[in-house]
């Protein structure tokens, strides 16, 4: 089993280092900490009694990883989840926030699998806890790979709706971006999407 740790760590290499792009709704970014979540927190790490972008750029590994395993992983209950599936979630959540467990309960109910459909909260309860178990023991790693395609999914609409996200789901020579590889990297190759694929995909814009 992977650690919490050593996932958070590799959501550190997927986030990369500082970033202030005017069109991301995050805002100023160091390591995947937006300065929204950091404002949310109270996280004055320079202590000059405010929090703006000197204190997204002060951000450090040890930082970034403990603030994800608080808030991301413990704080959204992940730990409850099957772990097969924790690490994309996890993902997710950094990336996305509570819409990563909206999708996960999507999903579910979209199996059919369970007696009664979940609501849809973005909240991993126990009734969420125990029918993606319950989903899982059916399903196996087909769940985790379904999950990787809704995240895929998720990004390919957004950017489908907002011009501006666009860039983040296509590179500049057309191919894949960031949004579309990172769900990509949870989910087994002959679920990936090929060039031809995702250039149809997008052809729309």
């Amino acid at each position: 089993m992977t650690s919490p740790r050593a996932i958070a760590l590799e959501i550190v290499r997927r986030e990369g280092g500082f970033v202030n792009d005017p069109d991301d709704p995050g805002g100023a970014t160091n390591l995947g900490v937006t300065i929204h979540t950091m404002r949310r927190l109270g996280l004055d790490l320079d202590g000059d009694g405010d929090v703006d972008v000197a204190d997204v750029r002060a951000i450090t590994l040890e930082v970034a990883v403990d603030l994800y395993l608080d808030h991301y992983f413990q704080g959204a209950r992940i730990h409850r989840l099957p772990e097969p599936i924790q690490a994309t979630v996890f993902d997710m959540q950094v990336n996305a926030g509570n819409r990563a467990v909206k999708i996960l309960q999507e999903l579910i109910n979209e199996t059919g699998l369970l007696a009664a459909p979940l609501e849809v909260d973005g909240a991993i309860g126990p009734q969420t806890a125990r029918a993606t178990h319950q989903v899982h023991d059916a399903m196996g790693e087909f769940l985790v790979d379904a999950y990787g395609i809704a995240r895929r999914n998720f990004h390919y609409r957004l950017a489908d709706r907002r011009a501006a996200s666009r860039k983040y789901a296509r590179r500049r020579d057309g191919g894949k971006g960031g949004w579309i590889a990172r769900a990509e990297e949870f989910i087994r190759l002959r679920y990936h999407l090929t060039a031809a694929q995702h250039a149809a995909r997008i052809a729309a814009w």
